[in-house]
């Protein structure tokens, strides 16, 4: 786990939100680093959060994924843990810390924190205890207010300083680890609006997915959202066929959610229902799922939405962020959002009414072979804006390293179920391009309004995708012939409640390179005036040979400097690219892997597969 900063020596100004303003742009008007100095950076000063290493207590390895908060002198972090700690942002010195006491035994199933939210009291006199508030949402799911002077609860937030986020959902966890909160809340005037993260895969009817607002002050609840509609009135009720809206869980939002508080609305990436790879008990276009959605803040009603996919087979949630800016089409100024997806799509809309900017059609996709179920015989696809990242490949464009390893992947390609973007899952085994990480990810994008352009990284690995009959499965039995044949990542899954098992991998080679050719990760810059693709560049790389591209998760940031700065690749590198040319100008290498967005006065963080740690590394230009 790791967090890295860029300071700047003159006062830097503050980053309050997830995304630095309210719509997610993550574009900072800061100048004073630029193309002609950046790599002149140098390490300024390093905090450690001071919590073990937990890999060996959890089912998966804590994440520091966190992307700090700067606001009036002091800097905001939290931890997977439950830490949530203030620190002197010039320094590094720890000003207060609060241990929200979350048990790091349970197996969370995503076990990651990415950051808190500030809130001021606009009616509370300034100095007064709790006039400025950081709500944090544990991996717990518990919603935690803290004074942001002091870090003592809000005594009057909740009970004690605290709402339980499990309480009141139409559907309840079945186990405790199903149910979690991994990304910041929103704040639109004196509501606190969250989402949550559901555990996918295990059951057909997990926990309901909810958005709820809550009072800012008291942690009163205000209004909830369900992404799968419960009122039979509502058209999007129809998509669940055989009433199953009733009973499916999920499509949540375990994203960021971003927000025009000035047009009174707020912005949910919503996820894929249950389970992620069987659509059986849910037939139909499940809407509201895997969608962006507009909704008034001030109530939780929708104004419109998008579905990016329908009756999804894939596990293609909107992981990322959606990006407000404004685009300019013909003279007009247009206040537009913008969505990625791990389909590899961007969408730009008018965020007003959810026409979209530049056109999208529906397009025949494959069908399903697998018994009970029924595939959406179309997908929307973007007319003007390319793909992201690859969305095919065939046995032709097997990749290896040595001529040997080129066989062994063209072998596992050939094999699999291959009929293009959006094959599903099937019993043979089916090749997804884009794989279950993307394509666009939950890095999201950063946008420069001036330039006109959205900043994207990007996966071009696929994966694999199987589904067996539960009856007389016998997955130890499927595991160790998987080792025979030295494959040892595969992930199995029991879907309950249907009659399938589901496994998966990425689709890696005998070297542990990926199977289809470099880059294996990417930067994307893509015009916002034209919808063209500006350029494409490898972002890091894996082994010895330069250029390859890096499987990458963690967001871009823009600056005025004219430069993107990201860290997110599994080589553990920390990059500065010129944002007209995709450039790489600087590279600083770093104890652990960065999956997180950085921010400037500029920090983001790390975890999991990309290394362990848990030190925030601040960087600065020398002092003149």
């Amino acid at each position: 786990m790791l967090a890295l900063l860029l300071v700047l020596a003159q006062a830097p100004g503050d980053w309050p939100v997830y995304g630095r303003d309210p719509g997610g742009s993550r574009f900072s008007p800061l100048t004073q680093i630029t193309r002609d100095n950046v790599a002149r950076l140098q390490v300024a000063w390093t905090y450690h959060t001071g919590e073990p290493d937990m890999a060996a207590m959890s089912h998966r390895p804590p994440a520091l994924e966190v992307t700090p908060l700067v606001v009036d002198g002091l800097m905001y972090i939290s931890t997977p843990a439950g830490s949530i700690i203030a620190l002197d942002p010039s320094t590094g010195v720890e000003r207060w810390r609060f241990d929200a006491g979350v048990n790091p035994h349970r197996g969370y199933s995503d076990f990651a924190s990415r950051g808190v939210t500030f809130w001021r009291d606009a009616r509370a006199a300034a100095g007064t205890p709790c006039a400025r508030r950081i709500f944090a949402a544990t991996i717990d799911a518990r919603l935690v207010a803290l004074d942001a002077a002091s870090g003592k609860p809000c005594a009057g937030f909740g009970s004690a300083g605290v709402v339980d986020l499990r309480a009141g959902l139409r559907v309840p966890p079945l186990e405790f680890v199903f149910y979690e909160v991994t990304s910041p809340p929103a704040v639109v005037g004196d509501l606190v609006i969250t989402g949550s993260a559901v555990a996918d895969n295990t059951t057909f009817a997990p926990a309901s997915g909810e958005v709820r607002a809550f009072d800012a002050r008291s942690g009163a609840l205000k209004w909830t959202f369900d992404p799968v509609p419960q009122d039979a009135a509502d058209p999007a009720y129809r998509t669940w066929q055989g009433g199953s809206a009733r009973y499916t869980g999920a499509a949540n939002v375990w994203s960021v959610i971003v927000a025009d508080p000035a047009r009174d609305l707020v912005f949910l990436p919503t996820s894929s229902p249950a389970p992620d790879y069987y659509g059986g008990m849910r037939l139909g276009d499940n809407r509201y799922a895997n969608a962006i959605v507009a909704l008034r803040a001030s109530t939780g009603r929708v104004v419109w939405h998008f579905q990016s996919v329908h009756h999804d087979l894939w596990d293609y949630d909107n992981a990322a962020p959606p990006a407000l800016a404004t685009v300019v089409q013909n003279g007009v100024r247009i206040p537009a959002v913008i969505q990625t997806g791990k389909s590899a799509m961007l969408y730009v809309f008018d965020r007003r009414t959810g026409k979209p900017i530049f056109p999208i059609e529906e397009r025949a996709v494959p069908a399903s072979s697998v018994p009970g179920e029924i595939a959406s015989p179309t997908q929307p696809f973007t007319t003007v804006t390319p793909p992201l990242s690859p969305l095919r490949y065939s046995a032709a464009d097997a990749w290896g390293p040595t001529p040997e390893a080129q066989a062994a992947c063209r072998t596992i390609l050939s094999a699999l179920r291959n009929e293009g973007p959006f094959t599903p899952p099937s019993f043979q085994g089916t090749l997804a391009v884009p794989g279950n990480i993307g394509g666009a990810h939950w890095g999201g994008v950063a946008i420069d309004e001036g330039r006109a352009l959205a900043v994207v990284p990007v996966n071009t690995v696929p994966a694999m995708v199987q589904l067996f009959l539960a009856e007389g499965f016998n997955g130890d039995s499927m595991r160790r012939e998987d080792a025979q044949r030295g494959l040892t990542d595969f992930e199995y899954t029991r879907m309950r409640g249907t009659p399938y098992v589901m496994r998966r991998r990425l689709i890696l080679g005998p070297t542990g390179l990926p199977c289809t050719p470099p880059p294996f990760g990417a930067l994307v810059a893509v015009s916002l005036s034209t919808g063209t693709i500006l350029w494409n560049v490898p972002l890091g790389t894996m082994g010895e040979t330069p250029n390859l591209g890096s499987p990458n998760l963690g967001g871009p940031i823009v600056t005025a400097g004219g430069l993107v700065f990201i860290g997110a690749t599994l080589d553990r590198g920390f990059r500065a690219f010129d944002v007209e040319t995709g450039r790489e100008l600087w590279k600083a290498a770093l104890p652990a892997g960065a999956p997180a967005t950085p921010l400037t006065y500029d920090a983001a963080g790390g975890g999991g597969a990309f290394g362990a740690g848990d030190a925030i590394v601040a960087f600065a230009l020398p002092a003149r």
